[in-house]
């Protein structure tokens, strides 16, 4: 039996390979790269789960970050338990396999790749903060078994979890390391590896997620770059983006770094990634089109608006390029459908028979399902007026949002001394009061770069890299297909 360390380098793509990261570049020239055609939609939790059951969306349920929960009526995103993910993960497979036939036991960590909760690897680390019942939140980590919490931040320190999500993700911390959390999830690899030896460990490094979604993939040319329309057409006429080319190499450099770590104890490495972002400069307010049209439900609250989805005849969910629309009047499907037909920015609408091809015919699904143009991607706002947008718009909170929303890794620009600003929330929150970190812009042009939809060009899809090029007999593969080539790096001898 062989070990692996599987190393998710988010936003990695073909076309990011290069002078930027040469050891990354290194890695591939050894062994072999396949683009993965990914995942649909093509966001985190979809393409994780794709690659560890093996299956799609209507097989094991998560057909995005979030959705509709029908029986509660209540919009839920980045829920962790591992349970809402139906069929078997690849680690019950291995671990049936090994331990009822061999002495050597198989164990499997799981170092913050999502749905990390309750599931039945034998480590775990992931992020979770605590909630007291006076209203406060701290920042932590949730560990199995949960001696490990206390020991790793011992060794490590706290988890940054300030540069995990929001403006200060990918930014350098006050003392000059920069991108402190994937640094500091390599660390808790190494610390596992070094403390247990797992025959399977999983490793997120998000590093790479952040700037891409701020800034672009790609500098446009812009004397060729007449409209946003023209966004994906001029695509090969551009180059990566400068405001990148520091975090590729600072990547690079960790995973360049883990390749040595482990290379050097006798384990194989495979790097993968889950999606690839392409420049976006149309955000398209589906929420808004449709109260236009009086099917979605407000309600006031303490004079701001909050959506009532379960209220409602149609809403959307957005989710980065891709929005399940929930019908909850049906006779209005085909409205609906004729609605966003004439939508700017939307490329295809699926139905039942669409989602069954694409192989996301689940309950949570949508009754009907949006796909962005590469160009455009969806927000979930659905105020008409920022004055009565609900409190939680301007805060990072990635729970309450009725939808994934990108601006939250921005500052709001219109704030004079935004920082004075945090300064004094987080004095205000130390000395007891309640207080709301209201912070985040309400500009959905800000964001610059997204995922969901399937890149036109292949060398932004995500990639599959193996020091073994025996492992890969083609240079395109499903992201079920992932599930097989993992278990092959550990069976084959």
């Amino acid at each position: 039996m062989k070990r692996l360390a599987v190393i998710n380098v988010v936003g990695l793509t073909e076309a990011l390979i290069g002078e930027h990261t040469p050891r990354i570049a290194e890695f591939v020239k050894r062994g072999a790269l396949a683009q993965i055609a990914p995942a649909f939609p093509a966001v985190t939790c979809t393409a994780q789960s794709n690659y560890l059951t093996g299956k799609n969306p209507s097989q094991h349920g998560i057909v995005g970050n979030g959705w509709f929960n029908r029986e509660f009526a209540e919009t839920q995103f980045w829920k962790q338990s591992n349970h809402v993910v139906r069929g078997q993960k690849i680690w019950d497979e291995l671990r049936e396999r090994f331990n009822d036939s061999t002495a050597q036991r198989f164990t499997t960590a799981n170092c913050f790749w999502w749905f990390n909760m309750y599931s039945s690897v034998d480590y775990a680390i992931t992020p979770r903060p605590m909630y007291p019942a006076d209203g406060r939140k701290f920042f932590d980590i949730y560990s199995w078994p949960y001696s490990i919490r206390t020991e790793i931040k011992k060794d490590l320190g706290e988890f940054p979890f300030f540069g995990f999500w929001g403006p200060a993700a990918g930014i350098d911390s006050p003392q000059g390391k920069a991108d402190c959390v994937s640094r500091w999830i390599a660390a808790s690899a190494k610390w596992i590896e070094n403390k247990f030896s797992p025959t399977l460990n999983l490793i997120y490094l998000p590093h790479l997620d952040y700037n891409l979604q701020r800034h672009g993939v790609k500098s446009l040319n812009r004397s060729i770059v007449k409209s946003a329309a023209d966004l994906t057409i001029q695509q090969c006429n551009a180059s990566t983006n400068p405001a990148i080319h520091r975090d590729l190499h600072e990547i690079d450099a960790i995973v360049g770094d883990l390749i040595d770590f482990f290379c050097a104890r006798g384990v194989q490495v495979v790097l993968l990634s889950e999606y690839g972002i392409t420049n976006v400069g149309t955000p398209v307010h589906l929420n808004r089109i449709f109260r236009e049209h009086g099917w979605l439900t407000i309600k006031g609250e303490l004079g701001l608006e909050i959506l009532d989805a379960g209220a409602s005849k149609v809403f959307a969910v957005a989710d980065h390029q891709v929005a399940h629309i929930y019908v909850n009047d049906k006779s209005l499907e085909n409205s609906v459908r004729e609605v966003l037909e004439k939508t700017s920015g939307v490329e295809n609408i699926l139905g039942q028979t669409e989602k069954m091809a694409a192989g996301i015919d689940h309950s949570r699904a949508g009754d009907l399902i949006a796909v962005a143009k590469e160009n455009a991607w969806f927000t979930y706002y659905y105020w008409l007026d920022d004055a009565r947008a609900p409190d939680f718009a301007r805060t990072v909170d990635i729970h309450r949002k009725p939808g994934y929303d990108p601006v939250e890794l921005f500052l709001d620009p219109k704030i004079p001394l935004p920082k004075l600003k945090i300064i004094w929330r987080l004095l205000q929150k130390k000395l007891g009061f309640r207080m709301l970190m209201d912070v985040i812009p309400l500009d959905a042009t800000l964001v610059k770069g997204s995922h969901g939809c399937r890149p036109a060009d292949k060398k932004d899809w995500p990639v599959f890299i193996t020091s073994q090029p025996e492992f890969l007999s083609t240079k395109e593969i499903e992201s079920t297909d992932v599930y097989q080539l993992l278990l092959r790096q550990i069976l084959e001898q």
